[in-house]
């Protein structure tokens, strides 16, 4: 992997602000759409620049080869249930506070992996780090102001939603062999296949005529988020590594409230600044734990 140049932070910047910008959509598209109807959107839209650049590249999809029960899992577990769970309870909380719940996905993937890989146990550093990471979250659920008995359930809903994608993409090692845009494409094309149904006989949404706004922001959250970003990650990856890439932890959950407050005049109160400073905390003292681990 080559050094970073000022054009790698330029990316990382905006594929962290790209992923930022999901929870205002989010919020956004709530308006017009139900939970279902925003999880299949997402996949649909998001399928289309993955699903080009396969074409392109002539990489050949395995969607349904003899592994397509892997696939069919992921797509369940790593885009259906958090896409769904996460739009559910955007609906009743603000969009900042999904964007900090869900930045807890490096903290949750290092306890997972903790049981579940040989070579990434936990030490002294990356203890430190979750116990002040969750710490941050639990301190978030005891704003009152934001969280109180008629959104609560909805809270934790988003992070069980953060929980899904570490879940997945511990089940995405047992396919990792396989080209990264192969994997994307094919847990894309099942989610699809998962959620169509579901649209059918719960929402159906082309009985309604939507809000404007709603309809550009469900659009933006598939192409844009859920694809175009994507392809970002796997372009950083390429070029400067995982751990370089994994920066963008930091950055999410700060452009998260930022946005919030810009687009939709969300209250930022004393308890998410904190919370927020205690995830950022808890994720760079688990990101030196990765270091410190590979130095031994």
């Amino acid at each position: 992997m080559r050094q970073p140049k000022f054009i790698d932070y330029i990316l990382l910047t905006a594929l962290s602000l790209i992923w930022a910008s999901a929870f205002f959509n989010i919020k956004i598209a709530t308006y017009s759409f139900g939970p279902v109807t925003i999880a299949f959107l997402r996949v649909f839209f998001g399928s289309i620049p993955v699903l080009l650049l396969c074409y392109y590249k002539n990489i050949k999809i395995e969607a349904f080869s003899k592994d397509w029960y892997w696939f069919a899992m992921i797509g369940f577990i790593n885009l259906v249930v958090p896409f769904f769970l996460i739009a559910y309870g955007v609906k009743s909380v603000q969009s900042n506070l999904a964007a900090i719940l869900m930045s807890t996905t490096p903290l949750s993937s290092t306890v997972l992996a903790h049981f579940y890989t040989k070579n990434e146990k936990f030490n002294i550093i990356k203890t430190i780090g979750i116990l002040i990471g969750f710490s941050g979250i639990i301190f978030l659920f005891s704003d009152n102001i934001l969280i109180d008995q008629n959104n609560f359930i909805s809270a934790l809903l988003i992070l069980l939603g953060s929980t899904c994608y570490v879940i997945g993409g511990v089940l995405t090692l047992k396919i990792s062999k396989k080209k990264n845009e192969n994997v994307t494409g094919s847990i894309l094309i099942w989610a699809i296949i998962i959620l169509f149904p579901l649209v059918a006989l719960t929402e159906q949404p082309w009985q309604s005529i939507p809000r404007t706004d709603s309809l550009i922001s469900v659009i933006y959250l598939g192409i844009v988020p859920t694809g175009i970003a994507w392809l970002l990650r796997f372009r950083i990856l390429t070029q400067n590594g995982l751990i370089f890439q994994s920066q963008v932890s930091y950055l999410i959950p700060l452009f998260g409230v930022i946005l919030g407050y810009i687009f939709l005049e969300e209250l930022i109160t004393i308890k998410v600044l904190i919370s927020l400073l205690a995830v950022c905390i808890g994720i760079y003292f688990v990101r030196k734990g990765d270091n410190w681990s590979l130095k031994l």
